[in-house]
């Protein structure tokens, strides 16, 4: 198929050299007419005065970066450009961005491609246009780089953290509906009272109370040591003065970290001496929030390796050991060389889904070399390898190595010991000993700290070692299945005001417990009281399926909101179409196997459901009302 140029075609977005113009974006968050998931949708066309290449001459190029592409064949200039924007959408990050579509039109094609982040699509868009462009001028194209910028655009933005991409995936991947509530700040898995709101690893079930005492590091050891846990004997200190006077009671090597923390910033381990404590002392202080009081531990550091045991509603799930960053001498890259060539790995990426950040160079870092008389200039010779940290720090480019098959039966019942002391849906437990394969009871084993928002991704893509599903462990603590995950839906794609309380009020009729949440284009309900219809359609239906005691919802989907805004959920139970037009007619294909579907074209009535067809004809002054409504009684 070759896309036709018109005479009458505006160069719309295209510049002087294009031979391609691209325009009428518009962005979709769920089911649109085009694709049945989120999407991006814009019009593609050649510009009249000027020529591509063949297409076989795009492919060539475009081969040599994306094999699987060039070996396909494709109907016009449009299906491949389309084939591309996918490709690169998945920001060589493996993104669950697959599905696209091209609809062909008189003058120009239009590009539907599945997308999550709107400003991120945008952006690929934009990228394959320039690469299509420079490819047409025999031009060289910056593609590394310009990725880079891809990637770290997705990574700024609220599906871009390591956690929260895994259980988005998860749940796409496990039929799970999930949404971001921009004005709260929260991503939503479910739907009505099935929901649960949360921000990475914490949840709205999740006890505040729990989650701030993990926080306060000394009160939290002190608890474990009254439930008879090994813990490093340690104070809390305000200042400089009184981390030397602790230092020299407990014996060195102690360890110093501010009481509030994350992600072991302001943590130094294996202190020597009073030199070395000074500097330790200050990044603790440097960590700690301005809106905190100057508290910080020391405590005797435990000689080993240092590990975190994951829990998930009170049952072990996980564990890794940490290592910290490293780099192996070749005998002639300096230490500082060495760590720009370590940090291009495709596994230091620094991506959602990379195993690895790169290595942060620091002056925690440089002091570490010092003590062991390297520095940044240090040629290391052949075969060594320099750990350029003491802390084993994953945000700083640590290692992380499963040994979730290693751990000794009794470190998985304290584990779980700990976690079921709080309510809390995550918690991670660092411990520092020899061996997880070693019971606790007989080995050098000390618990560090605990965390109530502990992150997935050194689980389920270690450095070393076998993945571990902790996104699946979290999602199935609430939802066995997708559907699990659900409340009923019904959908029209018309019906009045006072069609939609019949509707209400003939099923609290039959059920007068339930909370059943309804929207059409001039009014919202919850059961029979009226509220505040807003002026984006979508916005009424997520409000709705956000109440978290919403049993039920109907909503009604005509043409013109499908064209703009798309639907805001995948698949309803119940589908009613009333005369329908052809772009609502895709609402009777969002269905799952077992919904129903009423359809009627004048006075002739088809019902679809598990692959049976009835079909009738209305009686005179028969109302539709009374077909429908029969049929709402299958979905309870």
């Amino acid at each position: 198929m070759v896309l036709q140029k018109s005479s009458d075609l505006v160069r719309i977005n295209a510049r002087r050299t294009d031979v391609f113009d691209i325009f009428n974006f518009k962005h979709y968050v769920g089911p649109n007419p085009y694709l049945n998931i989120g999407a991006i949708v814009f019009d593609f066309a050649l510009v009249e005065s000027r020529e591509p290449l063949p297409i076989k001459d795009y492919i060539a190029s475009i081969g040599d970066r994306y094999p699987n592409l060039g070996s396909q064949s494709y109907e016009s200039h449009a299906h491949l450009f389309a084939q591309v924007v996918s490709e690169v959408g998945k920001l060589d990050m493996d993104l669950h961005l697959k599905q696209w579509i091209v609809k062909p039109y008189p003058d120009l094609m239009r590009i539907s491609v599945q997308s999550i982040h709107e400003r991120t699509t945008r952006e690929v868009v934009y990228f394959a246009w320039d690469w299509f462009e420079a490819i047409t001028q025999d031009e060289d194209f910056n593609f590394d780089e310009q990725l880079v910028r891809l990637q770290n655009k997705f990574r700024a933005s609220v599906y871009g953290g390591p956690t929260v991409y895994a259980l988005l995936r998860t749940a796409y991947e496990k039929g799970i509906p999930a949404f971001y509530l921009w004005e709260e700040g929260l991503m939503q898995y479910g739907f009505g009272r099935k929901h649960v709101r949360g921000v990475a690893t914490t949840f709205n079930c999740d006890s505040h109370l729990d989650s701030e005492f993990t926080t306060r590091k000394d009160d939290c050891k002190a608890f474990l040591k009254t439930l008879g846990f090994p813990v490093p004997e340690g104070d809390i200190v305000f200042s400089e003065k009184e981390a030397l006077i602790a230092a020299r009671k407990i014996g060195y090597p102690i360890a110093v970290k501010p009481v509030v923390g994350h992600k072991g910033i302001g943590v130094t381990a294996d202190i020597q001496d009073s030199k070395e404590l000074e500097s330790a002392y200050h990044r603790a202080l440097a960590a700690i929030p301005e809106d905190q009081l100057t508290r910080i531990i020391v405590e005797k550091s435990i000689s080993g390796s240092d590990f975190r045991m994951l829990c998930v509603n009170g049952r072990f799930v996980a564990a890794t050991e940490r290592r910290p960053a490293s780099v192996i001498g070749d005998g002639y890259l300096t230490l500082a060389e060495l760590i720009r060539l370590e940090n291009r790995k495709p596994a230091r990426l620094d991506t959602p889904t990379s195993p690895m950040s790169k290595i942060q160079i620091d002056e925690a870092m440089e002091l570490y070399l010092e003590e062991q008389r390297l520095s940044l200039d240090s040629v290391i010779e052949k075969g060594r390898t320099v750990y350029l940290r003491k802390v084993a720090n994953l945000s700083a480019g640590g290692m992380s190595i499963d040994a979730t098959r290693t751990v000794h039966a009794d470190n998985i019942i304290l584990a779980q010991d700990i976690a079921q002391h709080f309510q809390l849906t995550c918690l991670g437990i660092d411990v520092i000993t020899k061996s997880l394969s070693e019971s606790w009871k007989s080995s050098n084993f000390a618990i560090l700290e605990i965390n109530a928002a502990p992150g997935v991704l050194m689980h389920l893509k270690p450095s070393e070692g076998e993945s571990v599903d902790v996104p699946s462990h979290i999602l199935e603590t609430f939802f066995e299945s997708g559907t699990d995950a659900r409340i009923p839906i019904i959908t029209f794609n018309k019906i009045s005001v006072e069609e939609l309380q019949e509707t209400i009020d003939h099923i609290l009729l039959q059920h007068p417990n339930l909370i059943i949440g309804a929207v059409c284009r001039d009014a919202v309900f919850v059961n029979r009281s009226k509220k505040v219809l807003g002026k984006n359609y979508n916005s009424n239906v997520q409000t709705l399926l956000r109440h978290p005691k919403l049993d039920l919802l109907i909503a009604e989907y005509a043409e013109e909101t499908l064209d703009e805004e798309g639907t805001f959920y995948q698949n309803s139970n119940i589908v009613v179409l009333d005369n329908p037009t052809e772009t609502e007619m895709i609402l009777a294909r969002d269905v799952f196997d077992s919904s129903t579907v009423v359809i009627r074209k004048g006075n002739d009535i088809s019902i679809r459901r598990k692959g049976l067809i009835e079909d009738y004809t209305l009686a005179e002054d028969e109302p539709f009302t009374r077909v429908y409504l029969k049929e709402t009684g299958t979905i309870f």
